[in-house]
């Protein structure tokens, strides 16, 4: 009796288990960043090259922090929200140029306009993996401590902004 009923309970066990497997959300990978320091760096500005961005510029202040790249589509869908957030807000806007080339990121800037204050320049990625990105583009919230507090991974767009990020920004910099 027990040999027929076996592969009945293998299967309801698999099945139990597929079953919570569709309540998980695929875009939130979680980041093993979150309330955590952002991680040391010091790069190359993309626009003035000569001076550096690091991890330090982000004390003081709630800031916003995105990986993007010039070879990246979901940049380019993402870019107008970004500008629109640093034409309409005062929610600093750091950018981290991942993988890409200077003239082509450069390009894109200029072209479509430069919602960031500063661009650290990450030509091989190493920040970028420091900071968990996967892929762009990649979005990390940061108190004013330097104390890494959300990451949205894909483009920004007007919900996640109204119901997560802006909310959280308000939180963080009224505690």
């Amino acid at each position: 009796m027990i040999r027929y009923l076996l592969p009945l309970f293998i299967f309801l066990g698999l099945a139990a288990f597929l079953f919570q497997g569709l309540k998980l959300n695929p875009r939130d990978l979680g980041s093993t960043r979150i309330d955590k320091a952002a991680p040391a760096f010091e790069a190359p500005q993309l626009v003035k090259a000569e001076q550096t961005f690091s991890n330090q510029d982000f004390t003081g202040k709630v800031s916003i922090f995105n990986a993007w790249a010039s070879w990246c589509v979901s940049c380019r869908q993402e870019h107008p929200v970004l500008m629109q957030l640093s034409q309409y807000t005062d929610i600093p806007i750091y950018g981290l140029n991942y993988k890409d080339t200077r003239p082509a990121a450069l390009e894109v800037l200029k072209k479509d306009g430069n919602p960031y204050q500063v661009s650290a320049f990450d030509p091989k990625g190493l920040i970028g993996m420091d900071w968990g990105v996967i892929g762009t583009p990649e979005t990390f919230i940061v108190d004013k401590q330097g104390v890494v507090r959300y990451k949205h991974v894909g483009p920004l767009h007007g919900e996640v902004l109204k119901n997560e990020i802006l909310p959280l920004i308000k939180q963080l910099r009224e505690s």
